[in-house]
């Protein structure tokens, strides 16, 4: 059972920094797709950064881009969203999530629609202040 935990929420002024942890267990990391979402009150959930299974390469939303970077970690099986530069806007709980999918995708479009991950996080609350 694949499983899938946060860490790293909490409450940040404007301009501030954080950064979200995702722990694997029950599947090797490098077998998965990763992706971070996130979910505003009365806003759709919505794609932040997702990554190559090398962590070469990074694709985020341009929302986020400059300020957000995503990388993996495979021998911790962790993956991470380190978030710069925070604004009010950045406010939502963020989800991380994996996918079974690794081959035969195209990187990194398929990878933004959050309906096809197959896992998720329980999901952490960043609150930015103004």
């Amino acid at each position: 059972q694949v499983q899938l935990v946060e860490s790293g929420g909490g409450l940040v002024q404007t301009g501030g920094s954080l950064r979200l942890a995702c722990t694997v267990s029950g599947r090797s990391l490098s077998s998965l797709g990763l992706g971070w979402f996130r979910q505003a009150p009365g806003k759709e959930r919505e794609f932040v950064a997702t990554i190559t299974g090398s962590g070469r390469s990074t694709h985020g939303a341009d929302s986020v881009k400059d300020r957000f970077t995503m990388s993996r970690d495979n021998a911790k099986n962790t993956f991470y969203l380190q978030m710069f530069r925070l604004i009010p806007e950045d406010t939502a709980v963020y989800y991380c999530a994996a996918t079974n999918a690794v081959y035969g995708r195209s990187w990194p479009t398929w990878y933004t629609d959050w309906d096809r991950y197959n896992y998720w996080g329980q999901g952490t609350q960043v609150t930015v202040s103004s």
